[in-house]
């Protein structure tokens, strides 16, 4: 039989939907399954989404679209980057993708040669590094444990730069911590940026409406303009609008960059569907006050979490202030037993939770941190409740 290209040996599945598909077979199985798993945001949108994706729907024209996206959805997001604080961009820099997930492998293509080095901290999304795998480029990794609430120091980055790598990747808010940064921190980071001109910076920044407690949401671009000519910037309408399975992810980036995608999108999907550029449209030019309200309902929800987790003894977990996760540190259940299973470590913690209590959650390894977990908090109260129930009476049954 022929074999399988090489890359292949290096991709591996998406362990968040791994752990997904499990807790969905067991509850297809028949058993009661809460899952804090997937990171979906829950909610619709709302009804001038579904009425622009009809109309556009009663008059298809059946054609194809532009590589780079329709004049609507660029212009759409034009004005969506100015709200946000992000001035300067045309048509030119703009671009669309199937989802962020899609934009991000894009750009590593277009970015990354066999072999460069990327770098981002850790805790990171898990396809950050399946992504760098595999296309071949060295990762290197910036620890931000929670004893330092999962923030990257400027030290730290300033370090990493000295080797000049090819791509800094950053996310803000996070995921999978909820950490977001201050406009202070922000602005420390942007000056180490500043001083290392041979790195490209990418910033991951598809929660970027949903922050809580008034800290706002800051982009190196806020405080340092010039770094507009190296930095590219991801969106989507997933998170923000409740659309993740509308699929559109967008960027606005250097013009350079942004034409590498349109070539790569030329050969990879050649356009968005039009009901889904008309549904996109309307998300990002309508009424904006959605965010706002998830946000508020979203920092509900992260209380009642740290609140369950707080009663929860050695378990510590930094205060997060965005997206819609927390990442308690939970490794002081770490050569216990539960019942005749010993936890070894966060995956033995997980398959134990699920199989024991019937909740599911990710364990923190898939992140890049193996002393936690994430919890997706977004399901009604009465569920989120009950899971957390779960989860206390789970370590409390710990010997």
């Amino acid at each position: 039989m022929p074999l399988l290209a090489e890359r292949m040996s290096r991709a591996k599945p998406s362990a968040i939907m791994v752990v997904a598909e499990k807790a969905k077979q067991l509850k297809a199985a028949g058993k009661d399954i809460i899952s804090f798993s997937i990171g979906v945001p829950n909610f619709l949108p709302g009804e001038h989404v579904y009425a622009a994706a009809r109309e556009a729907l009663a008059h298809d024209s059946g054609q194809y679209g532009s590589n780079r996206g329709s004049e609507a959805l660029l212009d759409a997001f034009l004005k969506h980057l100015q709200d946000g604080g992000f001035n300067g961009y045309e048509r030119k820099n703009l671009v669309v993708g199937i989802g962020a997930k899609q934009v991000l492998y894009n750009l590593a293509e277009a970015l990354l040669n066999p072999g460069d080095e990327i770098v981002f901290p850790t805790p990171y999304w898990t396809s950050y590094a399946d992504i760098a795998d595999i296309v071949g480029a060295k990762t290197t990794l910036l620890p931000c444990p929670p004893e330092q609430d999962y923030k990257l120091k400027p030290e730290q980055l300033a370090k990493a730069l000295a080797s000049k790598p090819k791509v800094f990747l950053f996310n803000n808010p996070s995921n999978p911590t909820g950490m977001v940064y201050s406009k202070a921190e922000i602005a420390a980071l942007a000056e180490v940026l500043a001083a290392h001109p041979d790195t490209w910076i990418i910033c991951d920044d598809i929660y970027n409406r949903l922050v809580f407690d008034g800290v706002g949401y800051h982009n190196f671009l806020h405080v340092r303009p010039e770094l507009r000519e190296r930095t590219i910037v991801v969106d989507s309408i997933s998170k923000t609008y409740g659309m993740p399975g509308w699929r559109v992810g967008l960027i606005a980036a250097p013009e350079k960059v942004a034409q590498a995608l349109v070539t790569l999108n030329s050969n990879h999907i050649t356009n968005l569907p039009e009901v889904v550029t008309a549904a996109a449209v309307a998300a990002l030019s309508g009424p904006q006050d959605l965010p706002a309200r998830k946000a508020i309902e979203f920092a509900a929800k992260r209380d009642r979490v740290l609140a369950a987790l707080s009663a929860i003894p050695g378990v510590n977990c930094p205060r997060p202030q965005g997206a819609f996760y927390v990442f308690p540190d939970i490794s002081v259940a770490f050569g216990k037993k539960h019942g005749s299973t010993v936890i070894g470590n966060d995956v033995d913690l997980c398959n134990a939770l699920l199989e024991a209590k019937g909740v599911a959650c990710v364990p923190g390894s898939a992140f890049g941190e193996p002393r936690a977990l994430r919890i997706s908090y977004t399901c009604p109260d009465a569920q989120l409740d009950e899971g957390m129930r779960r989860i206390k009476e789970f370590f409390a049954e710990l010997s």
